[in-house]
C-alpha cells in the first residue's frame, strides 16, 4: 500500500512538470506570435469581452505609425553628446529637436577606406597577381649593431686562450654590394697590365678569405617581388642604382616605374621590338634552333639586364647571363632581382668558370668584345664551351651597316670563322649565325701551320681554375660525348655519355651512381615539399653549394618548383659539371675557400650537403658561412645536411650572423651520424 502511495506522488509530481511545461511553451509562442514580427506594419491582437449574446471574434488594429517613413540615420547622426547651451543660443524642446532630425535631409555615407593588398589573395578573396609587397614583418627584423662581440675562453690546462665570435658586427655602409674578389682596389692597382680587361677578373685578397663582418642591406631593402611579376619590375630600393635608366633607357632595357620600382620593357640594344619578337626571328633564320627541345642550355655575353635570358626561360630554355663589373657594374645584380640566372664574368685572359661544350647556344648582341684580337683567343675560347653542333648567334652593327671600318670587321670575323671550322647558316638582318662542327673532321684535314692550331691532346678542356687562355682550338672527343646528348627533357634523366669519361672513383656502376643520386635527391625533396611545406616558399633564386651530378636540381624540377638552381662543383671534388650540363642544368667551377662572385643578397636558398665536413680541412668554416651570409638575401634560408661533428660549430657560427638555426634529423631517424640545419637569416639593421 506505501508503495502504491509512492507510485501516485510520483505521477502526480511528472504530471506536473508536464504541465508547466506546455504552459511555458504556450507563453512564449504568444509572446512570439506578438512581438517577433519583422514587419514595419505593427500589428495588435485584441479581443473583446464575450457576452452572452456575442461570440468571441478576433479584430486587427492597425498601428498608428503604419506607412510612415523614418530616416533612421539621422536619428543616429543627430544623437550627439549633450552639451550645455551657449548664453545666445535658444532654448529648444525635445520634440522640436526629434521633429528637426527627422525632417533634415540624411548626410552621405562616408567612403570606405581605400584597400591596399600585401598578398596574393584580393579584397574578394579571390587568388590574383596585382598585390604589392610589404614591409618585412617586424619578428623578421632585428637591431643589431655594428661592432663584433668575441668570447674568450682559457683552458686552465695549458693556460691557452681560444677565441670566439659571439657575434658578427655590420659592415661599413660602403660595402653593401661589395663583392671580395672583384673590388679589391689594391690588388688590381698592382696589376702590369689592364688592357686585355684583367681588371675585371678575380683578384682576392691575399689572405684567401673573404669578410669578417655581415653585409648590410641598402636602406628601405624590401622583399623582393616574386616570379614572375619580378620578370617585369623591382623594387628601387633593392638595388638603389639609376644610370642604367639613363644610359640605356632608350634601348628599352630599363625604365622608372613611380618613385619606387624598375620596369623591364624586355628589350635590348639589338631588340628594342622585345626579346619574344627577337627569339622568333632566330627559329625562322634557322629551323633547327628548337627553343626547349634541342636548345636546352644557353649562353648570353654581355648580357645587360638578362632579358634574353628571361624571356628564353618561357620556353624551357635556362640562359647563364653572364657580364663584367664594368660601367655598368649593376646589370648583374638587376638580373638576380629580377630572378634570371646571372653571373658577373669576363672574357679577358682565364677560361670562364665552365665546362667544354657546356652551352648549345651563345649569343653575343652588341656585347662590347673584339673577337679577333689576339689570333681570335676570345672567340676560341666560346668555342670551347660550345656544344659540338651548338650555334653562335652574333647581332653587331659589323653585321648590317656598310661602313668600310665595320666591313672591315665582318671580313676578319668571317675570316676567323672559317679556319675554326665553323659554318655561317644564315646571315639576315643585325644577326648572323654560325654552327660548330660535330666531329673534329675538318680540323684535321686544315692545311698545315694553319692558325689557330688544335690543342695539344694532353690539354683538358674542363681544366678551368684559374687557368690561362689558350689560343689553339679545343679537339672534341673521339667518341662523340657531348654531341649527342638527348632532346629536352628526356635529358635531365638520361645517363649522359660523358659520364664515363668523369675521373670519379667508381668505374663500373657509374650509369646505377647517376640514377641512384637521382632518386636519393627526387625522395627528399618531395618529403620536404609534403612535410616543411616548399611549395609556400618564395624560392626561386637556388644554389646548390656542392651539386655532385645536379641530383638536387633536376629533383626540384620534378617536383615542379618554380625555380631554378646553379649547381657549384667544388674544385676539392669530382670535376662533374660536363655531366650537369648534359642533363640541361647550369652550373660552375668554385673553390668555397674563397669568396663567389656574386653581389650580395642574390639567392633565396642556399643547399649545402656534405660541404663542411671536406673544406673544414682546407679553411675555416666561418670563412664559408660569412660568404654564404653575404649572397643570401634577408628572409632567405639555408640547408646543410652534414655529419653530426660540424653542427655544433655550425650552430654557433649561425647565431652569431644574427641566422636563426633549426637542428633537424635526417629520414634515417635519430640515432644517424647525419643531420640537418635549416636556416632562416633575418633582416639586420645597425
Amino acid at each position: 500500500m506505501k508503495l502504491l502511495g509512492n507510485v501516485d506522488l510520483l505521477k502526480s509530481q511528472t504530471a506536473i512538470k508536464f504541465a508547466a511545461f506546455v504552459f511555458i511553451s504556450v507563453t512564449f509562442f504568444y509572446l512570439g506570435k506578438h512581438w517577433s514580427d519583422g514587419s514595419r506594419q505593427l500589428v495588435f491582437f485584441s479581443r473583446q469581452s464575450p457576452s452572452a449574446t456575442t461570440s468571441f471574434v478576433p479584430s486587427v488594429v492597425i498601428s498608428p505609425n503604419f506607412n510612415k517613413e523614418f530616416n533612421i540615420s539621422a536619428l543616429i547622426n543627430a544623437t550627439e553628446p549633450e552639451t550645455g547651451p551657449e548664453p545666445s543660443d535658444p532654448v529648444i524642446s525635445n520634440e522640436q529637436q526629434t521633429v528637426s532630425a527627422l525632417k533634415a535631409p540624411s548626410p552621405p555615407p562616408p567612403p570606405p577606406p581605400e584597400i591596399k593588398s600585401y598578398g596574393i589573395v584580393d579584397a574578394n578573396g579571390t587568388m590574383s597577381d596585382e598585390f604589392e609587397i610589404g614591409e618585412f614583418d617586424p619578428d623578421l627584423v632585428e637591431n643589431w649593431g655594428n661592432g663584433t662581440e668575441i668570447e674568450t675562453d682559457t683552458n686552465k690546462e695549458d693556460a691557452k686562450s681560444t677565441f670566439k665570435v659571439k657575434k658578427f658586427g655590420l659592415c661599413d655602409e660602403s660595402m653593401r654590394e661589395y663583392i671580395p674578389c672583384l673590388d679589391n682596389v689594391e690588388a688590381i692597382k698592382r696589376l702590369k697590365s689592364t688592357e686585355n680587361g684583367e681588371r675585371f677578373e678575380r683578384h682576392c685578397p691575399e689572405n684567401g678569405t673573404g669578410l669578417n663582418c655581415l653585409v648590410p642591406p641598402p636602406k628601405g631593402y624590401r622583399p623582393p617581388i616574386p616570379w614572375p611579376r619580378s620578370r617585369d619590375e623591382v623594387w628601387f630600393s633593392n638595388v638603389p642604382h639609376s644610370r642604367l635608366v639613363d644610359d640605356k633607357g632608350g634601348q628599352n632595357w630599363i625604365s622608372r616605374k613611380g618613385k619606387d620600382k624598375f620596369k623591364f620593357p624586355g628589350g635590348g640594344t639589338q631588340f628594342i621590338h622585345g626579346a619574344d619578337q627577337y627569339l622568333d626571328q632566330m627559329s625562322k633564320m634557322v629551323p633547327e634552333i628548337t627553343f626547349g627541345h634541342h636548345i636546352r642550355v644557353a649562353m648570353d655575353i654581355g648580357c645587360g639586364v638578362a632579358s634574353f635570358g628571361a624571356y628564353l626561360l618561357q620556353r624551357n630554355v635556362i640562359t647563364m647571363s653572364i657580364a663584367p663589373k664594368d660601367v655598368h657594374e649593376n646589370q648583374i645584380q638587376f638580373a638576380l632581382e629580377r630572378g634570371v640566372p646571372a653571373m658577373v664574368a669576363a672574357f679577358a685572359t682565364r677560361r670562364l668558370l665552365y665546362p667544354s661544350q657546356a652551352f648549345d647556344l651563345i649569343h653575343c648582341s652588341r656585347c662590347r668584345i673584339n673577337w679577333t684580337r689576339d689570333d681570335g683567343i676570345l672567340l676560341l675560347e666560346v668555342n670551347r664551351m660550345l656544344r659540338a653542333g651548338g650555334y653562335f648567334a652574333w647581332a653587331a652593327q659589323p653585321v648590317y651597316k656598310h661602313e668600310q671600318a665595320l666591313e672591315e670587321q665582318w671580313e676578319e670575323m668571317l675570316n676567323l670563322t672559317t679556319r675554326l671550322c665553323w659554318n655561317l647558316v644564315k646571315k639576315e638582318g643585325y644577326i648572323a649565325i654560325w654552327q660548330k662542327p660535330f666531329n673534329n673532321s675538318c680540323y684535321l684535314s686544315r692545311e698545315t701551320g694553319i692558325i689557330p692550331p688544335l690543342c695539344d691532346p694532353n690539354d683538358d678542356p674542363d681544366n678551368v681554375w684559374y687557368v690561362d687562355l689558350k689560343a689553339c682550338i679545343s679537339r672534341l672527343p673521339e667518341n662523340g660525348y657531348g654531341a649527342n646528348v638527348a632532346p629536352w627533357p628526356s635529358r635531365l634523366q638520361t645517363p649522359p655519355d660523358r659520364l664515363e669519361s668523369i675521373n670519379i672513383d667508381s668505374y663500373i656502376a657509374r650509369k646505377e651512381n647517376f640514377k641512384a643520386e637521382s632518386k636519393y635527391w627526387k625522395e627528399i625533396v618531395a618529403s620536404y615539399v609534403r612535410s616543411l611545406h616548399w611549395k609556400t616558399f618564395k624560392l626561386r633564386n637556388v644554389m646548390d653549394m656542392r651539386a655532385g651530378f645536379g641530383g638536387f636540381a633536376a629533383a626540384l624540377i620534378d617536383n615542379q618548383l618554380d625555380a631554378w638552381v646553379l649547381n657549384v662543383v667544388p674544385v676539392s671534388g669530382h670535376n662533374t659539371l660536363p655531366v650537369i650540363y648534359d642533363r640541361g642544368l647550369i652550373g660552375v667551377m668554385h673553390d668555397w675557400c674563397e669568396p663567389f662572385d656574386t653581389y650580395p643578397r642574390t639567392y633565396d636558398f642556399l643547399h649545402a650537403a656534405g660541404l663542411f665536413s671536406i673544406e673544414r680541412k682546407r679553411c675555416n668554416m666561418s670563412t664559408i658561412m660569412l660568404e654564404m651570409d653575404r649572397i643570401l638575401r634577408p628572409g632567405g634560408r639555408v640547408y646543410i645536411r652534414d655529419s653530426l661533428d660540424v653542427m655544433d660549430e655550425l650552430q654557433d657560427i649561425a647565431k652569431a650572423m644574427g641566422w636563426h638555426p633549426t637542428l633537424r634529423h635526417t629520414s634515417e631517424g635519430p640515432h644517424a651520424n647525419y643531420r640537418v640545419l635549416a636556416c632562416d637569416k633575418r633582416l639586420l639593421r645597425g
